[in-house]
């Protein structure tokens, strides 16, 4: 089976086993998230399924080692602003390749962005679990600073946490 056959049989097995109605809807009325969750791209880390979400429930931004750019900043920015989203969580995660890379030589090319960032964040400190926390923690408070004096997004409960990929445990900050 190619590629793109296993992602066709995958949603094909979605279709039969999502919540149509509620696709309908979303896609009729818009969505609601009730909380915006930035988070590693790791295809291990599914917050949907983390937090047992719905179809409209999470306002997600994916990116290697929850880093955070303009990108990211303007994606909240509009959830919180447009969507009235006012849950706000970095979630990192154990065992994340973005950290690791970090922690042992950075990264060439593009991912030199990402681990630069991470490495800020996380100072001299090399134990891989710490370094996941410090991450975490250094994107809430940039969030916090970020947002400050915002008239949307300033009120927002900004908060972190860390996904056990072993446990599937959430431990928040």
């Amino acid at each position: 089976m190619t590629i793109r056959e296993k992602l066709s049989v995958g949603n094909r097995r979605y279709l039969e086993t999502s919540n149509a109605k509620l696709r309908f809807d979303t896609a009729e009325n818009g969505q609601h998230p009730y909380a915006i969750v930035v988070c590693c791209s790791d295809s291990r880390v599914i917050p949907e399924q983390i937090f047992s979400a719905e179809i409209g429930d999470l306002f997600v931004i994916r990116v290697a080692g929850n880093v955070l750019d303009q990108h990211q900043l303007g994606s909240i920015e509009y959830a919180a602003g447009h969507l009235h989203c006012q849950h706000i969580i970095v979630l990192g995660h154990t065992g994340c390749g973005a950290v690791k890379a970090a922690l042992t030589g950075g990264g060439d090319g593009f991912i030199k962005y990402i681990t630069d960032d991470i490495l800020e964040a996380v100072g001299s400190e090399r134990d891989p679990d710490k370094a996941c926390c410090l991450n975490v923690e250094h994107a809430v408070e940039r969030l916090k600073k970020e947002f400050a004096s915002h008239p949307e997004v300033g009120e927002a409960i900004i908060e972190g946490a860390v996904y056990d990929i072993k446990t599937g445990v959430v431990r928040w900050l």
